[in-house]
């Protein structure tokens, strides 16, 4: 088994369980994984922020012997990022799934109301078409009832980057509801500023939806280790 570690980061109202059959997959592959358990999204703090958040990981990074694979899924692509920016030398690669970064200054994830506090998961609305194409409706039901909403202080967190360094770190963008040949064309278009600066951006093709890791384990799992 490789020294290496792949960090996995969930996206909005997912606790670290989402991973749990992708974790299983890379074991098997004989490649150390582990899901952060980030803080207001499986701990019930409800008052943590994106530092919270960024220091949570940075804490996983810091422990590895032979550095980090970090991988955001959608509205952790910046969380994934955040930590590239502070440690360049320790992450050797960031994989975004189903997501870009934010800039510096932008908000983190202030996409959906807040109430009381948190940003709760805003049913499926807002995510019909090729978002959710592959996911049945025992599936979705699972997803709203374990959804945890998102605490304000992390939604409305301000993107802070600093270290120019981070262009440097190779990433991998999966697509899922969307082709590489739709990313290429918002890279060249300039609609993804942090990744059009970036010096080595693969792009890689996975036939899902918004949420492979629940849908397409294996596969992602595949995907991770290839890359």
């Amino acid at each position: 088994m490789t020294d290496e570690q792949i960090v996995l980061l969930g996206g909005l109202w997912l606790d670290a369980s989402a991973w749990d059959g992708v974790v299983s997959e890379l074991e098997k592959q004989g490649r150390r994984a582990v899901a952060v358990t980030l803080p207001g999204q499986g701990d019930g703090n409800t008052s943590a922020t994106l530092n919270d958040q960024v220091r949570t990981v940075l804490a996983a990074v810091d422990a590895a012997p032979g550095g980090s694979v970090v991988v955001g899924h959608s509205g952790a692509c910046t969380l994934a990022w955040l930590v590239a920016d502070a440690r360049p030398s320790l992450v050797s690669k960031v994989v975004m799934i189903g997501g870009f970064p934010q800039a510096d200054g932008d908000f983190y994830a202030n996409f959906f109301p807040i109430e009381n506090g948190v940003m709760p998961f805003p049913g499926w609305e807002p995510f019909e078409g090729a978002d959710a194409a592959d996911l049945d409706d025992q599936v979705r039901q699972r997803f709203s009832d374990a959804a945890i909403p998102v605490p304000e202080a992390v939604a409305k967190g301000i993107v802070r980057l600093t270290d120019e360094r981070r262009y440097d770190v190779p990433v991998v963008m999966v697509c899922p509801e969307y082709t590489p040949t739709q990313a290429r064309e918002w890279l060249d278009a300039g609609e993804l500023p942090e990744l059009a600066k970036a010096k080595h951006v693969e792009l890689v093709d996975i036939d899902s939806g918004h949420w492979p890791m629940l849908t397409r384990p294996a596969e992602l799992a595949r995907i991770l280790t290839d890359v």
